[in-house]
């Protein structure tokens, strides 16, 4: 588990309607706690069953006092609704409300609890004192049913916990011509992140004073041992081994009230002749250890990485939406194996050299074309050494970004695939993804919606969790890769 990441400790508490037999919602509690137990790990089951507004000040107290900073309401029975969405306001922590399902048709007098029922109440109650609540796609269920929903729920608490906690440090003015990383920040203040924004002059400060570090020597060790014999300018990892360092300082020294850090940095055009190479390679080795640094100060980028890290709790990457798939390629490469798609339903995301070696097929240290014939006139590459290049290697995916627009309204999207087992021929730290239905979700939402070019990558199909997240969050539009029978609003019927 990374470090940058809260480590979600979940709680339980079962809430009764007086009128209804308590026994009935303290029963199915531990039902629930024995279940998740033996399925999933650990969960803090409170004892005290919430009856009423002193039952739900003692119940937050023991939960709070045995650190858990996620909580599951569980309605038993019919519930107390003022009581119980009480619960939700006294927590500090996302809060999940659940309902039992009735278990038997043998015993619907004394047995049956009513939470079906219930769980309207709770509802409308929260809605009445406008208190934020996660409610499962169907949240009514047996003891097995809702530990499977208690699970799904801990990577939407990690994020939610994570996003309330966050840090976001840039360095350098976002690029002049990438207009789409200039959206505006107030909307991230309203979700309770932090930013801090320096010049690229407080780095280059900042790097100079690491100069002959003594913890460089073991980082350069440890970068010549993940790279192994992928390894052809060894004479650049002191300088990278040095910055490295320095990010990692300023986000210790910075992260101030704040639990955890991500970065949004300016990485050319003036990076590489100060610093002496391309930040790509270090920049990669940060965000698979949970911490993102997106390129050109791409803050909502950033931000969108950090989701993916909680929810995945593994590494992510930031790509351009970048090229299409030649067309002779798609014949010869994909179309006799992958049937299923179409040559619009593929495309090449590509960085230059961000995405996590232990996401590459095989990865390799080398420079950035684009940037040496711009800064070295295409010859003999030096300072625009430092990118981790390599194809993406294959597998599920998840394409999504969370996004201002002009008026400082957040949005997102969200599109499940994968990266297609197929050669890019191509450089950069590039793969050929394999979206359904992507063209139309190109035209319809990325250019529609005037979405920026860089993505978000999360290495798995986590959708649902982003959708709960990002509606959880706030977010009206959480757009996806509708299917065929679905039409866009701006689709045209004729085409």
């Amino acid at each position: 588990m990374f470090n940058n990441i809260p480590d979600v400790k979940l709680g339980i508490i079962a809430v009764s309607r007086d009128c209804f037999i308590v026994s009935l919602s303290e029963n199915r509690r531990k039902a629930i706690v024995e279940t998740y137990t033996k399925q999933y790990g650990e969960i803090f089951e409170a004892q005290t069953v919430v009856e009423n507004e002193i039952d739900m000040l003692k119940a937050v107290e023991e939960v709070k006092t045995a650190g858990c900073n996620a909580l599951v309401v569980f309605l038993g029975n019919f519930g107390p609704e003022t009581p119980e969405t009480l619960i939700a306001q006294k927590f500090d922590g996302p809060v999940m409300y659940v309902a039992a399902a009735e278990e038997t048709g043998k015993d619907l007098i004394n047995g049956r609890g009513d939470a079906y029922c219930g769980m309207l109440n709770c509802s409308y109650n929260l809605g009445l004192r406008k208190i934020k609540a996660f409610i499962p796609e169907y949240p009514v269920g047996t003891a097995d049913e809702i530990a499977e929903m208690i699970n799904e729920f801990n990577p939407v608490a990690r994020a939610l916990i994570g996003v309330a906690n966050l840090k976001i440090i840039t360095f350098g003015p976002r690029p002049q011509d990438f207009f789409a990383c200039n959206a505006p920040i107030k909307p991230l203040y309203d979700l309770g992140v932090e930013i801090e924004e320096n010049s690229e002059l407080d780095l280059l400060v900042s790097y100079k004073e690491h100069a002959d570090d003594p913890r460089i020597d073991d980082i350069v060790k440890d970068m010549a041992e993940e790279m192994g014999t992928s390894n052809p300018y060894p004479d650049l990892l002191k300088r990278m081994a040095q910055y490295e360092l320095t990010l990692l300082d300023w986000a210790e020294k910075h992260k101030g009230s704040r639990k955890y850090v991500v970065f949004a940095n300016k990485c050319w055009p003036a990076f590489p002749s100060q610093f002496g190479f391309e930040p790509c390679y270090v920049n990669s080795r940060l965000v698979s250890r949970g911490i993102p640094v997106a390129c050109e100060v791409d803050i909502y980028g950033a931000l969108s990485e950090y989701i993916g890290t909680c929810v995945s709790g593994d590494a992510v990457t930031l790509l351009d939406i970048n090229n299409s798939v030649p067309k002779d390629l798609f014949e010869e490469d994909i179309a006799p194996k992958y049937k299923n798609y179409t040559l619009k339903d593929t495309f090449m995301g590509f960085h230059c050299g961000n995405t996590p070696m232990c996401k590459l097929a095989k990865g390799a240290i080398k420079y950035q074309l684009i940037q040496n014939r711009l800064l070295e006139n295409g010859g003999t590459p030096d300072i625009t050494r430092g990118t981790l290049e390599g194809d993406i290697a294959p597998g599920k995916i998840t394409f999504y970004r969370l996004q201002s627009n002009a008026a400082g309204q957040l949005r997102s999207y969200i599109a499940q695939g994968e990266v297609l087992p197929v050669a890019t021929r191509s450089f950069g730290g590039i793969g050929i993804f394999a979206i359904p239905e992507m063209g139309r979700f190109y035209r319809h939402v990325l250019i529609e919606k005037q979405y920026p070019h860089h993505g978000a990558v999360a290495f798995g199909h986590y959708g649902k969790a982003l959708f709960s997240i990002f509606k959880f969050l706030g977010v009206e539009d959480v757009a996806f890769n509708q299917p065929k029978t679905m039409m866009y609003p701006t689709e045209n019927p004729f085409a």
